[in-house]
């Protein structure tokens, strides 16, 4: 037992929950603070899972950031045969990109993700290889292959919830994408289809009310158990919360409110304002944007400056955050003043070599008149003599 706690104590996350804190149906979770990054929570968070059709969050954003929305696609056979969940695509009809990444993230449409990657990439396997490295560049990831763009059971289809909540933190970011996860319905006409297409994700659509919820995306398959994404805003603090592979739906869903409970009782986020000085040994830095953290409610929270301007944040003792703050060089003007000082030094020593020779020339004048008034006064005594 104190060998486990000791282990438990060195692994970093922003908090290490106790059994009696949390008791979770998920094989695999997270909980963690959007603005940051921070991670509130978690279980088993790096472990390598199969998304299922939270995998479209990733299609999604990738495609709104890369594709152009207003392109007509058309739609392959191939797409038309995707298995699981349809928007009922039909072979040769023309739907436009933006639409079927409605299709997609809304209804869980798998024709609709086979038809967006041979649009993007010309094929499903290019567009997974591109969409893999694009995460790993903007938002990070590191244990995280996609096979396919929809989700559907592959050995080589994997994540992490980690590596998922990263993603859907990068993709918060984008308006579009935002306005989308959080939508509940959209009118849908198709070649062989018009209806309303429903957000399957029950808490969005208020099945399962929860204060605050922004977006989420739900996704099943048998060996990926049942998956949950889910976004939720309260008092200024954005949380996400992922949990992979529950074997009832239900559970996903029990799991989330809790890790969503949690956060909001027990965290609240704070904000160092953009431009905020700091100084360390003569040394000055600022912040660029507004820094975002979140602490335990009551907790003792403490900064710290690093010589390379690094900002500790750490909270009893334990880290927090980092942030790099940027070195404050001496400004222009206040070089130009002081240039501008020696200057008039300069000027000021001139002057008063031109107020001394000044003074030698008057008063070399000034001898030589009194010379001259002698020498005549002299040859008049001279004169009067003679």
């Amino acid at each position: 037992m104190i060998i486990i706690t000791s282990l438990n104590f060195f692994i970093w996350t922003s908090t290490t929950l106790a059994d009696e804190d949390l008791s979770l149906h998920s094989e695999s979770a997270i909980l963690m603070e959007a603005e940051s990054g921070q991670i509130l929570a978690e279980k088993n968070a790096n472990q390598q899972m199969y998304p299922a059709s939270v995998t479209k969050i990733a299609t999604a954003i990738y495609v709104i950031e890369n594709g152009n929305l207003s392109e007509e696609v058309e739609i392959s056979e191939k797409a038309t045969e995707a298995d699981g969940t349809t928007v009922f695509l039909a072979e040769g009809e023309k739907v436009s990109l933006g639409k079927l990444v409605k299709g997609l993230l809304i209804n869980s449409g798998n024709d609709a993700g086979v038809a967006i990657a041979e649009h993007m990439n010309g094929s499903v396997r290019e567009f997974s290889k591109e969409m893999t490295e694009f995460f790993e560049e903007k938002a990070g990831i590191e244990n995280t292959n996609f096979d396919n763009p929809h989700g559907l059971f592959d050995d080589n289809h994997y994540t992490t919830a980690e590596d998922l909540a990263k993603i859907t933190k990068y993709a918060m970011q984008n308006e579009k994408f935002v306005k989308l996860f959080g939508m509940k319905s959209v009118d849908w006409e198709s070649k062989t289809w018009e209806t309303t297409i429903l957000n399957h994700h029950r808490m969005v659509k208020g099945e399962i009310p929860y204060d605050g919820v922004t977006g989420g995306k739900n996704g099943y398959v048998s060996r990926s158990g049942f998956t949950l994404v889910t976004t939720a805003e309260q008092d200024g603090m954005n949380l996400i919360a992922v949990t992979l592979k529950t074997p009832l739906s239900e559970q996903s869903y029990e799991d989330t409110v809790e890790l969503l409970d949690y956060g909001f009782e027990h965290y609240e986020p704070f904000t160092i304002d953009e431009g905020t000085s700091f100084m360390t040994n003569g040394k000055q830095f600022k912040n660029s944007e507004d820094l975002t953290y979140v602490h335990e409610e009551g907790s003792k929270v403490e900064e710290e400056i690093k010589e390379d301007g690094k900002l500790v944040i750490e909270d009893n003792g334990e880290l927090l955050k980092e942030f790099q703050l940027d070195n404050v060089e001496k400004k222009q003007p206040t070089m130009m003043k002081n240039n501008q000082v020696e200057n008039e030094n300069q000027e000021d020593s001139q002057s008063s070599v031109y107020l001394y020779i000044g003074i030698g020339v008057v008063a070399a004048i000034l001898v030589l008149v009194l010379i001259l008034l002698w020498r005549r006064k002299k040859r008049r005594k001279n004169n009067i003599f003679i």
